[in-house]
C-alpha cells in the first residue's frame, strides 16, 4: 500500500539522491561554493571519471546541482543556498561525536585547518565564523532574540566595510547557520554571503589547500580587528 502522504515520495526521492557517498562526497566538496569539473570531482572522490559523470547527472536531475558549461568544460555547482544549508546540516546531524579519527598526518593538518577557517558555501565557518558572529553581537551590530538580525548599526557597519546588502536579493538578511565543527551557529544569509564575498575581495582571507579551509591575512587582522574589535589571536 502507497502512503497517503503526499510529500514522502518527494522525499524517498531526495533521501535517495544522497544516500551514495560518491553522491555525498560531491556535495560536500561543492560546500566550497565554487564550481568544479566532473574531472576534479572524480579525484576527490576517488573514482573514475565517467562514473562521476554518472552521479553528477543525477544530482542535476534531481536539482541538487546546477550545471554550466564552458566551452569543452563542464561545471557543476550547489543549485543554491538552501541545497547548502541542507547537505550542512545533514553533515551535522551525520556526526554528532565530531566524525571520525583522522588517521593520518596529512588529515589531521586538514582537519585542523577547517576547523580553524572555512567557507561554507558561501560564508564564513569554523572558529572564525564564530568570531565574526560572537564579535557583532557584542558590538551590537547583529540581534539574536528572535533567530538572527541585523541591527541598525549593523546594517551601517556592513555600508562602512563597503558591502552592499541590497544585492541579497530574497534571501534573508542574517540567518544562524549551525557549525558542525563548533557546535554553534554563525551568521550565514545575505549578510554573511556579503561579509565573505568582501573579506576574498579585499584580501582580507586567502584559501589553503585544495578544501574549503582559509586563513586570515594580516589586512585581515587588521580589518577585523578595528571594525569588530577582534584580538588577532582569535582569528589564527
Amino acid at each position: 500500500m502507497k502512503s497517503q502522504e503526499p510529500g514522502a515520495p518527494r522525499l524517498a526521492a531526495l533521501a535517495a539522491l544522497m544516500a551514495d557517498e560518491t553522491r555525498a562526497a560531491c556535495l560536500l566538496a561543492l560546500l566550497d561554493g565554487r564550481a568544479w569539473t566532473a574531472g576534479e570531482l572524480a579525484r576527490h572522490a576517488g573514482v573514475a571519471a565517467s562514473t562521476a559523470s554518472e552521479h553528477l547527472g543525477k544530482l542535476v536531475a534531481g536539482g541538487l546541482l546546477a550545471e554550466e558549461r564552458q566551452g569543452r568544460h563542464r561545471y557543476v555547482r550547489l543549485a543554491d543556498a538552501r541545497v547548502a544549508q541542507l547537505v550542512e546540516e545533514l553533515a551535522v546531524f551525520a556526526a554528532p561525536g565530531g566524525g571520525e579519527r583522522p588517521r593520518t598526518l596529512r588529515a589531521v593538518s586538514a582537519r585542523d585547518a577547517m576547523a580553524r577557517g572555512r567557507t561554507c558555501y558561501d560564508h564564513l565557518a569554523g572558529r572564525l565564523g564564530i568570531a565574526l558572529t560572537d564579535a557583532l553581537v557584542r558590538g551590537g551590530q547583529l540581534g539574536t532574540e528572535t533567530g538572527f538580525a541585523l541591527t541598525r548599526q549593523g546594517v551601517d557597519l556592513f555600508g562602512a566595510l563597503g558591502i552592499d546588502l541590497a544585492r541579497g536579493g530574497r534571501r534573508p538578511a542574517a540567518r544562524a547557520c549551525l557549525d558542525w565543527t563548533e557546535r554553534r551557529p554563525h551568521l550565514a544569509g545575505a549578510a554573511g554571503a556579503a561579509l565573505c564575498s568582501r573579506a576574498f575581495d579585499a584580501g582580507w582571507v586567502v584559501r589553503i589547500g585544495s578544501e574549503r579551509a582559509v586563513k586570515v591575512t594580516p589586512d585581515g587582522e587588521r580589518a577585523f580587528g578595528d571594525a569588530l574589535g577582534i584580538e588577532a589571536e582569535a582569528l589564527r
